[in-house]
Order: C-alpha cells, then sequence, then structure tokens
C-alpha cells in the first residue's frame, strides 16, 4: 500500500499525531451520519497505528538512500 517507514516518522510526536487525525477524523465522519467515510479513515488510523507505533523500528538515513 503506502510505505510509512520513512525518517519522516521517526519522531515519536509525529507518528502519533498521524494516527490521532486518521483516528479523530474516522469519529467526526461517524457523528456526522457518514458510517463509510469512518470506517475508511478508521481503518486508515488502525493500520498507521500498527505500523507507525506497535511495529516500528527507527528508519536511518542509509535505509532510504533508494530515492
Amino acid at each position: 500500500m503506502f510505505d510509512l517507514r520513512v525518517r519522516f516518522f521517526n519522531p515519536l510526536w509525529r507518528r502519533v499525531l498521524t494516527v490521532a487525525v486518521a483516528l479523530g477524523w474516522a469519529a467526526v465522519e461517524l457523528a456526522s451520519g457518514n458510517p463509510g467515510w469512518a470506517m475508511l479513515f478508521g481503518a486508515a488510523g488502525a493500520w498507521s497505528g500498527y505500523i507507525l507505533l506497535l511495529t516500528w523500528v527507527p528508519v536511518t538515513e542509509k535505509d532510504n538512500d533508494d530515492d
């Protein structure tokens, strides 16, 4: 899907904020009566939370040289 293993996400606050925004927007959509969009953003938040918070390994400059 998307490769979130980039140096940009090394600081913890960026990872937490990314997950919180996605899950927060899912809550907004659900409160607005849009369950389809809520499921989409909820899934994106859950997936990014798994990648960015549970399985995160810091990325070094050497790991990201394929650009």
